[in-house]
């Protein structure tokens, strides 16, 4: 079943300069980063940029600094404007809504969550979880109400009437993705919300985050320059460089066969363990039998337990119904496990 595309862009370009549109053929033919910015003094943000965001899943993009990736979501609500290319949402062309069509797009239909969270200082956390309802016009006593029903959500409950300087860059992080959930927008950007925090920290967040994807489905695109915060994280993964996403696909694709020699050097320390699912690496059933079962979707490392724990060098793999579906070793979940040398590396088509 083909997922719905939530968020579309075609051909998008972003050129920073005095006169962007100038060069953009000069950017279509070939003319690199580099030689735009020593040549003509213009900085190339975004080349090429194809993407189609599935509805109600986290979508992650990820890449080094200056790789493009926040100019990118902040195509999605037109605070950037692009040089060349579309944004659709819902198969809406974003480009073309009209200043007032763009507050309500921006108001009702898009949060952002950025780094710093810029909660209003001399508004308590209850106030400013409430702020974006009361701008959607929603009746005080209401907005209250679902303040707070948000300040629980987030693990914040006995923290309503404290001011952000009283609380830490964590607490004020859950208190600034209640006010952009709250809001019950589609979309939520995610512009590194989580890279200032401790890793502790971090790792509860992220744990947050998925637990309330859980419940609520919403369409979820979050900026990272971690690739093991993107891989806990998406669903589906963009890397770019230099303004184009040199790969995208999900955590297992990316990990097991990397495009090139840049991802693999991002992907050759990740824990494959914790990525890589037993159905990638399962041979066919033939009548292969074992008295230990593993699910199609058992991670390698959890695998390994339960061969270990049952003293098995082999388990029969079923899908979520129950039916086998293959086969796999002991020795085969060990041989996925090991990280590959960059050698070794065969790009993806």
């Amino acid at each position: 079943m083909t997922e719905l595309v939530k968020i579309a862009t075609r051909g998008l370009y972003k050129i920073f300069g005095r006169n962007p549109s100038r060069y953009i053929e000069l950017v279509r033919d070939g003319v690199g980063k580099q030689e735009l910015m020593a040549k003509y003094n213009h900085v190339l943000a975004l080349s090429d940029m194809n993407l189609d965001i599935p509805a109600n899943r986290i979508f992650v993009v990820m890449g080094l600094s200056g790789s493009g990736k926040s100019v990118l979501i902040r195509h999605f609500n037109r605070i950037v404007e692009p040089t060349l290319g579309s944004v659709e949402i819902d198969g809406r062309d974003v480009l073309a809504l009209d200043q007032g069509e763009l507050r309500d797009l921006r108001r009702k239909h898009i949060s952002m969550v950025f780094q710093r969270v810029a909660l209003m200082p001399h508004r308590t956390a209850l106030e400013n979880v409430a702020y974006g309802l009361s701008v959607r016009g929603v009746p005080a006593t209401e907005a209250h109400a679902q303040a707070v029903d948000w300040i629980r959500r987030v693990d914040m409950a006995g923290y309503e009437d404290y001011f952000p300087a009283q609380m830490s860059g964590g607490m004020q992080q859950r208190i600034g993705i209640a006010r952009a959930l709250a809001t019950e927008a589609e979309i939520l950007l995610m512009d590194e919300p989580y890279s200032a925090l401790d890793p502790l920290i971090r790792t509860d967040m992220q744990d947050m985050l998925l637990r309330l994807q859980g419940e609520l489905k919403r369409t979820i695109v979050f900026i990272t320059h971690d690739l093991d915060e993107a891989l806990r994280l998406g669903d589906g993964i963009a890397i770019l460089r230099d303004g184009e996403v040199v790969q995208q696909g999900d955590p297992q694709s990316i990990v097991t066969t990397p495009s090139n020699d840049f991802v693999g050097e991002f992907v050759r320390d990740i824990d494959r363990g914790k990525v890589i699912k037993v159905g990638s690496i399962m041979s066919p059933l033939n009548g292969a039998r074992s008295e230990v079962k593993l699910t199609d979707d058992t991670l390698l490392e959890d695998a390994l337990v339960t061969l270990a724990q049952d003293g098995a060098r082999a388990a029969r793999v079923v899908d979520s119904a129950g039916k086998g579906v293959g086969f796999v070793e002991l020795s085969d979940v060990v041989a996925a496990m090991r990280p590959p040398d960059v050698a070794e590396i065969q790009p993806s088509k």
